[in-house]
């Protein structure tokens, strides 16, 4: 419905150029700014650690090796291995890309593109960039992955500050330092993180769920399974209808870590696939379907080569690069961004305005918002 909407529109352009005398172009930008909706929400979701290079070109192939802990090459590599690049992408996240490329997406940091997306903390690991993605600024204070509430106010909190948001934001993370990143103590958000018990929800779902995360092996202590994080973060969208929902997925950074290239990839599929089943929770639901904004991306990049693709930090080179993408509704741009220069600490105002709000009122040192959306301002 709203695509063809979207076309009348155009044909109305069309019309305005033959009988008033208005330029094509410009006929066009005005009746696709006045169609522009109103979002009335907002789905944030970040990968953490997941690299441009795969989201862009797929699996590398240097990679696909016994050296960078992949127990079964010829698995891996027939599982997501093609010649052609775009094959492989399409491979590794066939819903993601099907969102950029068929229903008007929008997806920011190929470096084929010359497109670039940068974080500007310096540091390049967790925190600051969850307070850069955040906040909309990167901090110094900010400067470890130590469990210090944050001083910095997010746009979270901002936003739960308002009337019309409050108890309509939340906060999903597989990683157990979100409640001190979101600051749940002075914000009031509520920030489901960690091993922690899923509370909101179908009982019965919940309880199969919380069964399973305290009998099943952690692989990594401060890490829950992606796949819990999802179903948790489900169950709240179909219980409370937040407003605002941040989600954010851990094990692709955890795997990178651990040197296992082929569970990085296979975690990047499962995490594509819970995209999709989060895309879907939203427009099964009235109050979402057609008026809510998916932001995606990820806190920082990694480096290059056997060792480096394993970490990231100042020294390594590619851990400044990250990307963005968005989808969900008609957007002021689409497809791959080509040649642009954006910057991680955008997201922040980009999420304000989408909703009508200019968050950069609060702090001269937020980021304005990417090129995707209305400004709070028009």
């Amino acid at each position: 419905m709203a695509k063809m909407v979207f076309y009348c529109r155009i044909w109305i352009a069309v019309v305005s150029l033959l009988c008033f005398g208005k330029s094509f172009g410009q006929a066009v930008y005005e009746e696709s700014q006045a169609f522009l909706p109103k979002v009335d929400n907002i789905v944030l979701i970040t990968l953490d650690g997941f690299r441009g290079e795969e989201l862009f070109s797929g699996a590398d192939k240097r990679l696909i090796v016994k050296e960078c802990g992949v127990k079964n090459v010829d698995a891996c590599t027939n599982q997501f291995w093609r010649e052609d690049a775009l094959e492989r992408r399409h491979v590794l996240m066939p819903f993601l890309w099907e969102m950029i490329e068929k229903q008007g997406g929008w997806v920011a940091g190929s470096m084929e593109e010359d497109s670039e997306v940068r974080v500007t903390n310096g540091l390049y690991f967790s925190y600051p960039g969850y307070n850069e993605i955040l906040s909309g600024f990167a901090d110094a204070w900010v400067n470890s992955n130590d469990k210090r509430y944050n001083r910095n106010v997010t746009v979270l909190e901002w936003l739960h500050r308002k009337e019309e948001f409050k108890q309509r934001v939340a906060a999903y993370g597989s990683w157990d330092v979100f409640p001190f990143i979101v600051n749940d103590k002075r914000s009031g958000i509520p920030v489901n993180a960690g091993w922690s018990p899923l509370t909101v929800g179908d009982p019965g779902k919940l309880s199969a769920a919380n069964f399973i995360a305290e009998n099943l092996f952690h692989e990594f202590e401060g890490v829950r399974y992606d796949s819990l994080t999802t179903l948790g973060a489900i169950e709240e969208i179909r219980t409370t209808k937040p407003r605002v929902m941040f989600v954010s997925l851990g094990e692709t950074d955890d795997w990178a870590h651990a040197g296992r290239y082929d569970l990085y990839l296979l975690t990047a599929r499962q995490n594509d696939q819970f995209l999709k089943e989060i895309w879907n929770a939203t427009q099964s639901i009235e109050s979402y379907r057609d008026k809510t904004l998916f932001l995606i991306t990820t806190d920082h990049g990694r480096g290059d080569g056997r060792e480096g693709w394993k970490n990231h930090s100042l020294v390594l080179s590619g851990s400044e690069r990250i990307w963005i993408a968005a989808f969900g509704v008609p957007l002021q741009a689409s497809g791959i961004d080509r040649g642009g220069r954006y910057t991680q600490s955008q997201v922040a105002s980009t999420l304000a305005s989408a909703l009508g709000y200019d968050f950069k009122e609060s702090n001269e040192s937020i980021a304005g918002e990417l090129p995707i959306v209305r400004s709070a301002s028009q």
